[in-house]
């Protein structure tokens, strides 16, 4: 159980954007890295960040689409990377690590959400690849410039979505258990939350903090692998088949859902604050596992304790050390 899992009063709230999030907070002279930061939340992530005067690096798997949504946000650089292929990823850090610049916010943000079996070149699963071990290698490389900041963050985006499953250790890839494609993105969602407590330990002593973050329920091109049914179900729409906007619900605009994002990245009222979970704007609480919930948990506010622990986010590391062959040089 983590005792760091307390709110600290942020004066935010669901209704919060990542504008007002940011506030007057000027990130000139900072280098950012955005992973998906061409698209939904990732997009505002990075206009946000860029218009407080920050230089944006936005990965992508998409360069021409990036190139287009990215038009007239100064302070934007556009690199290829795919967070499925290590030597793509492996690619990106060198050439970032070769300009020998500070790194001071990278912000997980890319990642893929209820797909059909999919499998990388290593034969793992895709989610777990894409929103957890892609990014896992990625920190590894990109440490030389996260230390030469001296203060930088790590946030990663998760979702309530965590609360659907646990990591399985002993079968995270999906080799011997019928794959479900929602187990998978609950499992990829914890791994995201275990990962920042596992990086935070290691990381805090050389001033890097890190974060995960639950941005809210929006409808943007994650949901690309869902029928409008499954979509509805969530209660997006509403009685005229309306995207609906219900923050104080977690249905939130893409400016609300990338607030908590911002406020991680960027907030002194994190200092000497880091390895925990926040939404809307605050670091979550702890919550009641006997609490009753529906829809697999997702209603449920605040983190539970199993996702939070220190143990399995050291089991977390271990896992993905050996799967992705990559070690933390500290």
């Amino acid at each position: 159980m983590s005792s760091k899992q307390v709110s600290v009063g942020s004066g935010f709230g669901p209704e919060t954007t990542a504008t007002q999030a940011i506030g007057d907070t000027d990130l000139r002279g900072k280098i950012a890295v955005v992973t998906g930061g061409y698209s939904g939340l990732g997009l505002e992530t990075t206009r946000v960040l860029a218009n407080a005067g920050a230089t944006v690096l936005v990965p992508a798997r998409r360069v021409g689409q990036a190139r287009e949504a990215l038009q007239g946000i100064a302070n934007v650089e556009i690199e290829p990377l795919d967070l499925m292929d290590p030597a793509s990823i492996d690619i990106f850090a060198f050439r970032f690590n070769r300009t020998e610049r500070p790194l001071h916010i990278l912000i997980n943000n890319a990642g893929i959400m209820a797909s059909p079996l999919l499998r990388d070149g290593r034969g793992y699963e895709a989610q777990f690849s894409t929103n957890h071990l892609g990014h896992f290698q990625l920190v590894n490389r990109l440490w030389p410039g996260l230390t030469r900041a001296k203060t930088a963050r790590v946030v990663s985006l998760s979702s309530r979505g965590y609360q659907l499953s646990g990591v399985d250790f002993e079968d995270p890839n999906f080799e011997r258990r019928e794959y479900n494609k929602w187990t998978a993105y609950g499992q990829s969602k914890t791994a995201n939350i275990l990962f920042a407590v596992a990086l935070n330990a290691k990381a805090e002593s050389h001033g890097i903090t890190a974060f995960a973050v639950h941005p809210g329920g929006i409808l943007t091109e994650l949901a690309r692998h869902l029928s409008h049914d499954e979509i509805a179900a969530f209660g997006i729409f509403d009685e005229i088949g309306k995207v609906r906007i219900d923050p104080a619900n977690d249905i939130k605009t893409v400016e609300q859902g990338t607030a908590t994002t911002i406020w991680c990245a960027t907030s002194p009222q994190l200092d000497g604050i880091g390895g925990v979970y926040c939404e809307n704007c605050d670091v979550a609480n702890l919550a009641d596992p006997s609490k009753p919930s529906t829809n697999g948990g997702l209603d449920r506010g605040g983190v539970l304790p199993w996702a939070v622990s220190p143990q399995d986010a050291e089991k977390l590391w271990d896992l993905s050390e050996r799967l992705s062959g990559t070690t933390l040089e500290l």
